[in-house]
């Protein structure tokens, strides 16, 4: 069991971080909402720098370990473009509704659902927010790998939660309240810890599902991940929104754009309620096994 990335991973992490943030950081989500055909052309010349679409993450545990790195590390930046899912290969739908942020993107996408039956994506429905809308899908005869379908945008939600902790700690360090500094009062560090512990808890859980891939219990493992990153999420952003006050709300600042385009990766293809009774029916009496026991 190995529940650390190599160091070329992470260091192909950093690599991808510093390439988003020369491409333009937060401004690229901006203009993608202002013009969301315009998603791929603000993001692909960076991914192709990076190498993001050579990576084989199907066969090469190496490249799955980087995959995951740039996941993360795009993630951070709340990159629009989806990124786990092409690096997939798939994306995992609900049966009876499904979607996925691909509004603004003109590029063959394959879907399936958790039982592994998969279709074509041939057309799109009208866009909604985060880049979300409806797809219409063919069936079609291939194979699909679906717990890393399920695991790879965990990777990029816990970006997300990494961005949006780093976000709050500085702001409650440069915010006065009664003549000290928003970090000095007990309550704030305390809920401050919360949420850490959430975010650090889905660090070694998505470790621990990447490992898993391919394993027996590699689908169970990956919907226990999923479950745990929307817990955390839910914790991390409340936090963060609290102590930021009505400004975390407003456009102005960062953490409102990684909350709103956050949502997707929570409620699709399932959100927390299903995720649970998904992963309770499946496991029955049995449970899981390894970290998630």
């Amino acid at each position: 069991m190995i529940l650390d990335l190599s160091d070329d991973a992470k260091e192909y992490g950093r690599q991808a971080l510093r390439a988003f943030d020369a491409a333009g950081g937060d401004q690229l989500l901006q203009q993608a909402e202002a013009k969301p055909e315009t998603r791929e052309a603000l993001v692909a010349p960076t991914l192709d720098g990076l190498g993001a679409w050579e990576l084989e993450p199907r066969s090469d545990p190496d490249a799955l370990e980087a995959a995951a790195a740039l996941c993360r590390s795009a993630g951070y930046w709340a990159l629009p473009y989806p990124v786990a899912e092409r690096l997939a290969g798939v994306l995992v739908v609900s049966d009876t509704a499904p979607e996925a942020a691909l509004a603004g993107l003109d590029i063959d996408w394959f879907a399936t659902t958790l039982a592994g039956r998969r279709s074509r994506v041939t057309g799109l429905g009208v866009p909604g927010p985060a880049f979300t809308t409806a797809l219409r899908l063919t069936a079609d005869d291939g194979a699909a790998d679906v717990a890393l379908g399920l695991v790879l945008p965990c990777w990029t939600l816990l970006g997300m939660l990494d961005r949006a902790l780093e976000l709050t700690v500085a702001h409650v360090g440069l915010r006065k309240q009664f003549g000290q500094t928003l970090s000095a009062f007990q309550g704030v560090q305390f809920q401050l810890t919360d949420a850490e512990v959430e975010r650090s808890g889905v660090d070694i859980l998505a470790k621990y599902a990447l490992w898993s891939i391919g394993g027996p219990d590699a689908i169970n493992d990956a919907l226990a991940l999923r479950l745990a990153a929307i817990e955390a999420a839910e914790v991390v952003f409340r936090v963060c929104h609290q102590l930021h006050g009505a400004v975390g709300f407003c456009d102005e600042t960062t953490l409102s754009w990684l909350s709103r385009y956050s949502q997707p990766l929570r409620r699709l293809p399932f959100g927390l309620s299903q995720t649970r009774d998904i992963l309770t029916h499946r496991l029955g009496r049995r449970g899981l096994t390894g970290l998630f026991s």
